[in-house]
């Protein structure tokens, strides 16, 4: 069973969250990426969640139509079929989606799943995200509503973000300053609006000082620890137990993160980290380095013919797959997914 089904996805998920570890959420904008993250997953014994950002799946669209919808499907059909190769169990899951985009990607795609569903089968996708980060709270959560009904319809978990994470994902932007704290009303009123699960369940990425991009440990004041104050204020209103994880969270923005900072948040109830930056790196820097190494090789220098078999994509793009790979593996290990496959 690599690829999920719902109710598979839905005892990952359990399993994370009481055995405090997390699935690293790996963006890919490519059948080559998608390989070095299944076989990252598969060398660490781990299972997974694979993502496709709004960018991501404008890429995989091709640049002569650039459709979304097109990418997405693509290569979730595409995953379909070549995880069977990899003895381990994946996610697919759409990221980041502002408002602005949503008619052309996360609705569309539901849609997809929904026929499919009722034809008998499984949704196509396991998990798609509404980002309305940049919407007040009270329309964010509107439109969560929406989103989750019809999510749920279609045997599929939605991800919410309900309050800005920093820095830059995909052309949504918000600054990095004191706002990019969930408070315990932000919580209590998503729990009013969303449930607890009994309208569907979801993922919540609730923000700690998490920033997208590129940063040194110790430049972005991360507080891991508030994931604990909303579970309690949420659990209080609710009459629930005081250690009750009432929300499944996801790490967004954690790129530079010290393993302090990702163990605190695994105690927490983080049960997703999206993991993008990093294995964007891995991927590339392998590239950089047979390129500088083979100059005369991959270019045709002073009339010469240059070298085919350095110029040749597969032999560039091996290393480039093995580097993400490592990368993936090492994503595992930080959050405890590895040798935690379902058996």
């Amino acid at each position: 069973m690599p690829i999920a089904t719902p109710e598979v996805y839905n005892e990952m998920l359990d399993r994370a969250k009481a055995g405090k570890f997390a699935y690293p959420a790996i963006n890919v904008t490519s059948s080559q990426t998608l390989h070095a993250a299944l076989r990252g997953f598969a060398e660490a014994e781990s299972d997974g969640i694979i993502q496709i950002s709004t960018g991501g799946a404008e890429f995989l669209g091709g640049q002569h139509s650039k459709d979304m919808v097109t990418g997405a499907v693509a290569l979730a059909e595409f995953a379909h079929i070549v995880a069977v190769k990899y003895d381990v169990t994946v996610a697919l899951h759409t990221d980041h989606c502002p408002k602005d985009k949503l008619d052309a990607y996360v609705r569309p795609l539901l849609a997809v799943s929904a026929e499919r569903v009722d034809r008998g089968e499984n949704p196509l996708f396991q998990s798609h995200m509404w980002d309305g980060s940049a919407e007040t709270l009270a329309d964010n959560l509107a439109i969560g509503q929406e989103l989750l009904a019809v999510a749920t319809a279609a045997k599929i978990i939605l991800e919410v973000e309900i309050t800005p994470t920093g820095g830059e994902e995909d052309g949504v932007t918000h600054e990095i300053n004191d706002e990019l704290y969930t408070t315990v009303d932000d919580a209590i009123r998503t729990a009013e609006a969303l449930g607890l699960g009994e309208k569907g369940r979801y993922l919540l990425a609730a923000s700690f000082g998490n920033v997208h991009g590129v940063y040194k440990p110790g430049n972005v004041v991360l507080r891991p620890e508030l994931l604990k104050e909303l579970n309690e204020g949420v659990a209080a209103k609710y009459g629930r137990p005081a250690d009750a994880k009432v929300f499944d969270f996801v790490f967004h923005g954690g790129s530079g993160s010290t393993e302090d900072e990702i163990r605190t948040a695994l105690e927490n109830g983080v049960v997703k980290m999206n993991i993008d930056t990093d294995t964007q790196y891995a991927f590339t820097r392998p590239v950089a380095d047979h390129m500088l190494r083979n100059y005369d090789g991959v270019l045709k220098v002073d009339g010469e013919v240059g070298s085919k078999k350095t110029y040749d994509p597969r032999t560039w793009g091996k290393s480039a797959e093995a580097g993400m790979a490592a990368r993936v593996v090492e994503a595992c290990g930080n959050l405890r997914s590895a040798g935690n496959k379902l058996k």
